[in-house]
């Protein structure tokens, strides 16, 4: 009974019921026109962005961590689907929706149930903000034809752009003002007391301006949604998936997945529960998930956390997850009650509205900042911005994120430094200077490399060790590798060559400060045997100890009494 207990109180009790309700009523009034815009952006019916806000918000009221995390098809999402050739097709669009918000959901379901929350934090920033921003773009971009009437051409959003304005002639005069009657609206009456209610009614404004220029009398011509969608005046009924678009559809999903959970891990890690704690994030990873499979199963569009959403219920004042139920409720109520009505709505309307949710989602200044940080962050982010313009968004962003990686990689590699210590008589504290090019005889020579051993630094590393020449008799050398958790075989293979070298020219090889994996790793790949059991000093707690152990050693070494 104590979980059970625990769940409920997810949903407050009669004294915050008041104000949950009233914050869902206006989520979810303003989620009608919003999950069918959603839907208008990915080329879809539109009617498959309004039944995945509906589940997807109530499914992540039932699932999610978090308690305020509204989850719902979000613009980064929608233009993914719009990419996605099968998405497109008009006989299997549906099926391949289906399709795609059920593999969606259970990578984000099987990625929170083996608790890898933390997985995002390894998605770099240059990578999130070249994408965001050149997804802005693509919003403002793929709406220019609802908004202008004209169909642009072109195999891309820019050049179907490029189009459009060398044809601006040839524009609908009565869709381009309804469109930007809409969005002169919203910027004006989103300063009233109406706040977020402002694109509800806006866009009813803008629809009333087009059903007044589509009469008899101005006789124009102003899309609307019931001509391209019909709205069902019912609840979604059961979509099945199809296994055959599996294997075309893992690879979206991914990026779906991949979207989606980084744009909620914004909530989890932002938006604190009632309680004051912040969310599990793998919790949220499991919510998400199950508000996908809900989806996939009855027509809705993939969803993921939305940070506009759950900070509008906020807004509205949501004290509990409740206020999340609530507005499914009404998302509900509305399809029920309003289906006729809802097909009045105008295409440039909502186009309108998505333009200006285009230019809010762009973040010049979080850009700016990516391009001064450094050459590597530069890159990657216009890489990304770039790619995100000009190719499918799932190869995009997964493009970026490889991008990021390799250059990572490439610089770690390059940052591995190798210091010699050097001890005077009389101080207990190194001096630290650059290694010798070429050991000589008779030497102790202490070396501390700084960075990550890992595979790529290897080669790095080793060009910056001390020549050995075909003879340095009594010379020995200590390398420090306190610190260092782990090596690598590449690692270990060049500790093996160099210890070989020295012991061929009359050297030994030292190692101090082994920590216990590590020395776990030489043991297990017979490396011990070939350094020498007694040439490996485990680290100790005392710092400083295993390499005075070393040097101590060293010194009997070079004195005879040890062989």
């Amino acid at each position: 009974m104590a979980p059970l207990r625990k769940y409920l109180t997810r949903f407050g009790n009669r004294g915050t019921a008041k104000a949950d309700v009233k914050a869902g009523l206006v989520l979810g009034i303003e989620s009608v026109p919003d999950g069918l815009a959603a839907g208008l952006l990915a080329g879809v019916n539109p009617v498959h962005g309004l039944y995945g806000y509906l589940l997807g918000t109530v499914g992540g009221a039932l699932a999610t961590g978090s308690a305020f995390m509204s989850v719902q098809a979000t613009g980064a999402m929608s233009v993914i689907i719009s990419d996605i050739p099968e998405t497109q097709d008009a006989q299997q669009s549906a099926t391949a929706l289906a399709t795609l918000a059920l593999l969606t959901g259970l990578i984000m379901l099987g990625l929170g149930l083996a608790k890898l929350g933390s997985l995002v934090r390894f998605i770099p920033t240059a990578v999130l903000m070249g994408f965001v921003n050149a997804v802005a773009i693509n919003i403002i971009l793929g709406q220019l034809d609802n908004l202008t009437g004209y169909d642009g051409q072109g195999e891309n959003r820019i050049l179907r752009a490029a189009d459009t304005v060398l044809h601006i002639f040839e524009i609908n005069p009565a869709a381009l003002a309804v469109g930007l009657v809409t969005v002169g609206l919203i910027l004006l009456l989103e300063r009233t007391r109406l706040g977020a209610m402002s694109m509800v009614v806006a866009v009813i404004a803008g629809s009333g301006l087009a059903a007044l220029l589509n009469s008899p009398v101005l006789e124009a011509t102003v899309a609307l949604l019931g001509d391209v969608a019909q709205v069902p005046n019912s609840l979604p009924a059961l979509a099945l998936p199809t296994l055959e678009l599996v294997p075309v559809l893992i690879v979206p999903s991914l990026a779906l997945a991949l979207v989606g959970l980084v744009q909620g891990s914004a909530i989890s890690s932002s938006v604190p529960n009632p309680d004051g704690r912040y969310p599990d994030a793998s919790a949220d990873f499991r919510g998400q998930g199950v508000a996908n499979l809900a989806a996939g199963l009855f027509q809705g569009m993939p969803v993921g956390g939305s940070m506009s959403a759950t900070s509008l219920v906020r807004a509205a004042g949501a004290k509990t997850a409740l206020a999340n139920l609530v507005a499914g409720a009404v998302m509900a109520v509305c399809i029920f009650a309003l289906a006729p009505a809802i097909g009045f709505m105008a295409m440039p309307a909502l186009a309108g509205l998505l333009i200006l949710v285009g230019f809010r989602t762009l973040k010049i200044h979080d850009f700016l900042m990516v391009w001064r940080t450094g050459p590597i962050q530069a890159t990657v982010a216009t890489v990304t911005f770039t790619l995100t313009l000009i190719i499918p968004l799932q190869y995009a962003v997964l493009s970026g994120v490889g991008l990021a990686v390799i250059l990572h990689i490439a610089r770690m590699s390059n940052r591995i430094v190798v210091k010699r210590w050097e001890y005077t008589a009389g101080t207990a504290l190194p001096r630290e200077t650059e290694p010798p090019r070429k050991l000589g005889n008779n030497q102790l020579v202490i070396l501390v490399p700084y960075g990550s051993l890992f595979f790529a630094a290897s080669p790095i590393f080793e060009q910056q060790l001390p020549q050995v020449p075909a003879e340095c008799k009594g010379t020995a050398v200590i390398i420090r590798l306190r610190g260092k958790d782990e090596l690598g075989a590449t690692f270990i293979k060049a500790m093996e060559r160099y210890s070989q070298a020295l012991a061929a020219a009359g050297g030994t090889l030292m190692l101090a400060g082994v920590g216990t994996k590590v020395h776990g790793q030489l043991s297990a790949t017979g490396s011990l045997g070939i350094l020498g059991n007694d040439r490996v000093f485990p680290a100790q707690e005392q710092v400083g100890l295993a390499l005075q152990l070393a040097v101590e050693a060293a010194e009997r070494w070079r004195s005879g009494l040890e062989p």
